[in-house]
């Protein structure tokens, strides 16, 4: 041992291990109550996502609506959910990234999606 403390004191990093978990896990918690929003056809589609990605709301105003046309209806509705996904993968990047990198960098941690 190198006097002075020359090696980790290993109850820190615990310690500092702990905290940057808990502040991931209270991060992910965050991203799941927080909601954005993606849109396609100038807002005639609009869907809503948790940070996580979860659906929570999709509003179609009437004017979308064509019966001899539901395809078009159909990739509005897919383009206002990956709209909305992208959003939340935005914000996922900005609540997780930090912690992320001060975890060993964020690539091949499981369960984190950057």
């Amino acid at each position: 041992m190198i006097p002075g403390g020359g090696q980790p004191n290993m109850q820190q990093l615990l310690q500092q291990a702990q905290k940057m978990q808990q502040d991931l896990a209270a991060a992910q918690e965050e991203l799941a109550r927080t909601e954005v929003e993606g849109q396609a056809g100038g807002g005639l589609v609009r869907a809503t996502v948790t940070g996580s990605g979860e659906l929570r709301a999709l509003v179609i105003d009437p004017k979308a609506v064509d019966t001899e046309d539901t395809e078009t209806l159909a990739d509005l509705v897919v383009a206002a959910v990956q709209a909305a996904n992208e959003n939340a993968q935005a914000l996922q990047q900005q609540k997780l990234g930090p912690l992320a990198q001060g975890l060993g960098g964020g690539s091949g941690i499981p369960g984190l999606p950057f």
